[in-house]
C-alpha cells in the first residue's frame, strides 16, 4: 500500500471512528489461550559440527578427494596438525568440502565460525582469478579470492541464526583457473547455539500448498456476494496438526453482530469461536493431521460490501472486494499468526496457494480480478467469471461498469486498466502507458513477472492511495503510486512476508524499487532525517506503528527506502542488483525474513555490515 500523504490525517479519523464501532467478542481476544505464544524451551548451548578441527580423520565431513582433509607439507593448522586445504594445484581445479548439520530450534543464536589462510601466486590487485564460496544451505555466506591473500589465519564469523530447527550443509567450494596457484586453507570450523528465546515448536510454515476453490453469486449491484468455499492444505510440520484458523480480515470493517464477512455449515472440522475483532476462526479438524497429510475444509460464505472507497467497500457503482475470502492463517515456531486487522498498513501474512474462483455477475458489471479470467454466459443477464490463479498470496476482485482499456508490455505481460466515471481516458491511457513500463522495469531487476496478465482498477476517491493484490492493484491517477503498487507484485507477493510484524520487507523494498524505475538514486534520501525516539526502528512492527501512526510512512517508506540506497553505495551498483535479483530467485514464492536479507547482505560482501544494520537502526 502507498499512503496519499495529503489524507493521511483522515484515514486517522476514520481509524479511530472504525475503532470506536466494533463491538468486542464476549470473550476478549487476550484471553483465548491459542494465541499465545509457546513457551520456550530451554537451551543447552552446544557445538554442532563434528570434527571441525580435522585432527579425527575426515568423517564426517565430505570432501571431492582424499587430499582436501591433510596435514602434509606446505600448509600448516590453525590448532593441531590437520587443515583442510582447497585448491593450490595452479590449474583448472575444484576441490569442496562439506558437512550436514541439525542446528536445534530451541536456541536463539547460532554463529558459525572457520579460521581462513589464503596465499597465492598470483600477482592481480584487481582480478579475482580463484574462488572460495563459503554457504549454509542454499545461501551463500561470504566469497573470498586471491585478492583477499593473508600472511596468517582470520577467523570468520556468520549469524546463522535464521537456520534455528534446520538441518542444513555447511559446504565450502575453491574453484582455480589455469595458472597461478591460490591456496585456500581451513581449520577449526565450528557452529556455537546459544539463547533460549525461540520457541521449541517446528519453525516449519503450515499448513502449506492451500488451494481455494471458491463459487459465488453476486447481487445486481455487485454489493453483496454468497456462496461456497474450500480450502484443501497439507501438514508441512512434524507437529501433528489439530485444528486451522480462517483469517475474516473484512469483519474489521463491521462489528461482531453485523459481519460483513459469514461463514456457516463448516464441513472438515468444528467451527470454534471467532476471536481477533471476529477476523480469526478456529476450525478444529475433524482428524489431526500427521506430517505430509492433507485435508479440506469447506463452508458457506458471505459477502457484504460497505460503503466507501476502501480496498473492502463501495464508492458508487463500483465495488472493492480486497481480502474478502478466508483464508488460512500461517503457524510456525512462534505459534499460530493472529495479529489484528490494521488500517494504518497491513497485516496479511498467507503462504502462497492457487486460487480457482467462480464469479457469477450481471452482464453489465465488469470483474476484474486476481489471476487469468475467462467470461463464459450465464443465466439470463448474466456472466460467469473464472478466475485461476497460481502461487498467490490472496484473491482480490473488483465490479462495477468500468470503463476498460488493454495492452501489452514491451516484454509481453498483457495490462488492463479499468476506470470508475470521473477518470479521463487521457488519465487511463496514462495509467497503461506506467503499468508497461513498470512491469517490465521491476521483472528485469527481480524476475521475470509470473502471473499472466496484470489489472490495475483506478479511482481518485481511494483515500489509501493505492493498494496490492497478485495480479490486480488498486491507485489513483498517480505515476509513482502506481510503479509502487506493481513493485508489490515481487516483494509481498513473489517474495513473502509477515507484513505484521515486518512491514518493511514489502515496503521499503517496494519503494527502493519504485526509485530505481524511476530513475531517482537516492542522492538526498537522508537530508532531513530525524529518529522520533530511540525506540524507532526501520524495522519496527505494525504493533508499534500502529501507535505511532504519524511516523510509519516517514521511516517504514522513506527511511527505509534510503538505508536500501546507502546499502546499494557500500556494495556497489552491481553488486547490489544481483544481491536482490539473487534474493528473490531463493525466495520465489516464499518468505523472507530481516534476518534472512541481512545474512544475504553480508555474503555479498567482504565489508563487515554490522554497523550499517545499527545506524539504519535494522535489527533482526
Amino acid at each position: 500500500m502507498r499512503p496519499t500523504p495529503l489524507k493521511a490525517l483522515a484515514a486517522r479519523v476514520l481509524t479511530v471512528a472504525a475503532l470506536a464501532a466494533v463491538s468486542l467478542p464476549s470473550t476478549p481476544v487476550a484471553a483465548s489461550p491459542h494465541t499465545a505464544p509457546a513457551a520456550a524451551a530451554a537451551c543447552t548451548p552446544a557445538q554442532v559440527v563434528t570434527n571441525g578441527g580435522f585432527e579425527s580423520g575426515t568423517s564426517p565431513w565430505t570432501q571431492s578427494s582424499t587430499t582436501v582433509i591433510t596435514s602434509r607439507s606446505g600448509q600448516t593448522a590453525h590448532g593441531g596438525t590437520s587443515f583442510a586445504w582447497l585448491d593450490g594445484v595452479g590449474s583448472t581445479h575444484t576441490d569442496t568440502l562439506s558437512q550436514s548439520v541439525t542446528i536445534p530450534s530451541g536456541c536463539s543464536s547460532a554463529s558459525l565460525t572457520f579460521w581462513l589462510h589464503i596465499d597465492t601466486a598470483e600477482t592481480t590487485s584487481s582480478t579475482a582469478y580463484d574462488k572460495l564460496t563459503a554457504k549454509i544451505g542454499s545461501t551463500t555466506l561470504a566469497t573470498y579470492s586471491n585478492l583477499n591473500k593473508a600472511s596468517g589465519y582470520a577467523q570468520k564469523s556468520f549469524d546463522v541464526s535464521a537456520f534455528a530447527g534446520q538441518t542444513v550443509t555447511v559446504a565450502f567450494t575453491g574453484t582455480e583457473d589455469s595458472s597461478l596457484q591460490t591456496s585456500f586453507v581451513l581449520d577449526d570450523v565450528a557452529l556455537n547455539t546459544s539463547g533460549d528465546t525461540t520457541p521449541p515448536a517446528d519453525s516449519t510454515r503450515t499448513p502449506a500448498a492451500p488451494a481455494y476453490t471458491v463459487d459465488l453469486t453476486s447481487n445486481t449491484s455487485g454489493t453483496a456476494w454468497t456462496g461456497h468455499e474450500s480450502a484443501t492444505f497439507t501438514n508441512a510440520s512434524s507437529t501433528a496438526l489439530s485444528e486451522v484458523y480462517l483469517r475474516l480480515w473484512d469483519n474489521y470493517h463491521g462489528t461482531c453482530s453485523a459481519m460483513p464477512i459469514t461463514v456457516s455449515n463448516v464441513t472438515g472440522g468444528t467451527a470454534g469461536a471467532l476471536s481477533v475483532n471476529c477476523t480469526a476462526l478456529k476450525i478444529t479438524l475433524t482428524t489431526p493431521l500427521a506430517q505430509g497429510q492433507s485435508a479440506t475444509v469447506g463452508f458457506d460464505l458471505g459477502i457484504t460490501v460497505p460503503s466507501g472507497a476502501d480496498r473492502f467497500g463501495y464508492d458508487g457503482a463500483f465495488s472493492f472486494i480486497g481480502n474478502a475470502l478466508p483464508v488460512l492463517a500461517v503457524k510456525d515456531g512462534a505459534g499460530w499468526h493472529l495479529d489484528p486487522y490494521t488500517n494504518n498498513g497491513e497485516s496479511f501474512y498467507s503462504l502462497a496457494a492457487d486460487f480457482r474462483v467462480t464469479l457469477d455477475h450481471p452482464t453489465s458489471l465488469l470483474v476484474p480480478a486476481t489471476g487469468a479470467s475467462v467470461d463464459t454466459p450465464g443465466s439470463s443477464g448474466r456472466t460467469v467469471t473464472t478466475a485461476t490463479a497460481s502461487k498467490v498470496r490472496d484473491f482480490a476482485w473488483a465490479a462495477g461498469p468500468f470503463s476498460k482499456i488493454s495492452g501489452t508490455s514491451t516484454a509481453g505481460t498483457p495490462i488492463n486498466v479499468y476506470s470508475v466515471s470521473g477518470i479521463s481516458s487521457a488519465n487511463a491511457q496514462s495509467m497503461l502507458t506506467t503499468a508497461k513500463s513498470a512491469v517490465d522495469a521491476h521483472a528485469a531487476r527481480f524476475g521475470a513477472y509470473p502471473y499472466g496478465e496484470l489489472d490495475a482498477v483506478i479511482d481518485n476517491n481511494f483515500w489509501f492511495g493505492g493498494m496490492e493484490y497478485p495480479g490486480f492493484v488498486l491507485d489513483l491517477v498517480s505515476t509513482t503510486a502506481l510503479t509502487h503498487e506493481i513493485g508489490h507484485q515481487w516483494f509481498y507477493g513473489i517474495v513473502g512476508d509477515d507484513e505484521y510484524t515486518s512491514p518493511w520487507l514489502d515496503e521499503s523494498f517496494t519503494d527502493y524499487a519504485t526509485d530505481l524505475a524511476q530513475g531517482k538514486t537516492g542522492t538526498s534520501c537522508w537530508s532531513s532525517v530525524s529518529w522520533a525516539s530511540t525506540a524507532e526502528k526501520i524495522t519496527n512492527s505494525m504493533a508499534y506503528w500502529d501507535t505511532h501512526s504519524s511516523r510509519y510512512s516517514t521511516v517504514v517508506y522513506g527511511y527505509g527506502k534510503c538505508a536500501l540506497h546507502d546499502l546499494r553505495r557500500v556494495l556497489g551498483d552491481t553488486v547490489m542488483a544481483k544481491l536482490l535479483k539473487d534474493y528473490a530467485t531463493s525466495h520465489w514464492y516464499g518468505v523472507s525474513t530481516t534476518a534472512e536479507f541481512k545474512a544475504a547482505a553480508q555474503a555479498a560482501t567482504t565489508t563487515d555490515l554490522t554497523s550499517f544494520w545499527t545506524t539504519h537502526r535494522i535489527d533482526g
